[in-house]
């Protein structure tokens, strides 16, 4: 009996050890070397946030905030009339909106993001393709449209952008054939750049456009170190690309890369809901994250609240550094190192500009 017990134990922990080995020989074969698992950050601290009171009620859905000097942008996702909203900073005080919803050819269909570069203001409006260039009046209170670049045909429709350089935009390729495309002031294709870092290779071969789909990712460039990062809306992957040195980095949180079925061509989500905003300072890269599934989303049936509730931060090269831990759920944010101030936005309140201190 007590020979058979042991030899029993002995096959048991050999099945073990073997099931093991070759499990994590397989999760070492799927991804490249350059991609790195993450599970723990080795800070975690909360933030209580202050809420700013505005002295108008413009917004439906406060997508993405964004300062500079003392001016802020709020992008409303659903705008009734205008897309993008000017503030003086730090009053909050109300100065115009622009970005006129509309279909003429000086209105906008849609805004899915902004950039500040050389004072100006750039748009992308996704449903024309078109990316916008607005200038500061003399006054300083408003915006005004200046030029429009229209995207070549064969780029499929962008959902983000940053501004590379004087000449260069980068857009996320969602063909699937690439990770990213530049594209020169008059908006033609110059350059593809990465390869979706997935370790789903039916999907990679067989179903590109719906792979690219599910692994859509918000973006952020910092022209002073020339970190490129990329967060995923689905699943938990953070990519960290230099162009100064052409180096890339994957990091994978335990919710691991997007989940997706494909229906009719296109990738339906059935994992998380990941990240949703982005920021590169000059010294770390701050990452807005909500970790819901989609399961508890449809059995909450509208009673959860929109967003996340974590601030993820991590170094230059995307190493884990600190995981912030809020008592609202936000979208957008803006981070001040100077300052250790956090702007964010708040989909779920009618107050929905937030102010958090962290350092």
């Amino acid at each position: 009996m007590y020979l058979a017990a042991t030899v029993l134990r002995n096959n048991v922990f050999l099945l073990l050890f073997l099931f093991i080995f070759f499990s994590c020989d397989n999760k070492h074969k799927e991804y490249a070397e350059n991609v790195f698992p993450y599970s723990r950050f080795p800070q975690e601290k909360e933030l209580r946030g202050e809420v700013i009171e505005l002295d108008t009620a413009l917004f439906r859905y406060p997508f993405r905030i964004r300062i500079e000097g003392d001016k802020v942008i709020v992008i409303d996702l659903h705008g009734t009339d205008h897309y993008g909203h000017l503030f003086q900073y730090p009053s909050f005080q109300y100065l115009s909106s622009f970005g006129r919803r509309g279909d003429s050819p000086m209105e906008m269909l849609s805004m899915e993001n902004f950039r500040f570069y050389n004072h100006a203001v750039w748009t992308l409006d996704a449903n024309k393709s078109e990316l916008t260039r607005l200038d500061y009046s003399s006054s300083g209170d408003s915006l005004l449209r200046e030029e429009a670049v229209t995207l070549d045909e064969d780029i499929l429709r962008p959902l983000d952008f940053v501004v590379y350089d004087d000449t260069t935009f980068v857009i996320p390729d969602y063909s699937g054939e690439s990770r990213f495309l530049k594209v020169n002031c008059q908006g033609k294709l110059i350059e593809k750049i990465g390869a979706i870092p997935t370790a789903n290779e039916k999907a990679l071969h067989e179903a590109r456009p719906a792979l690219a789909q599910a692994w859509r990712s918000f973006l952020d460039y910092n022209p002073h170190n020339g970190v490129l990062a990329a967060v995923t809306q689905l699943g938990e992957v953070v990519e960290v690309y230099n162009l100064k040195d052409s180096t890339h980095v994957v990091r994978i949180g335990e919710h691991n890369e997007p989940e997706f079925k494909v229906s009719d061509g296109y990738g339906i989500p059935t994992g998380i809901m990941g990240f949703s905003d982005v920021q590169v300072t000059d010294s770390a890269i701050y990452a807005v994250f909500h970790g819901t599934s989609f399961k508890e989303i449809a059995r909450q049936s509208g009673r959860l609240s929109d967003g996340g509730k974590y601030i993820y931060v991590f170094s230059l090269k995307g190493e884990p550094l600190c995981k912030y831990v809020l008592d609202h759920y936000i979208y957008g944010i803006w981070v001040d190192e100077a300052t250790k101030t956090i702007m964010a936005t708040d989909v779920n309140s009618d107050q929905p500009i937030l102010k958090f201190s962290f350092g």
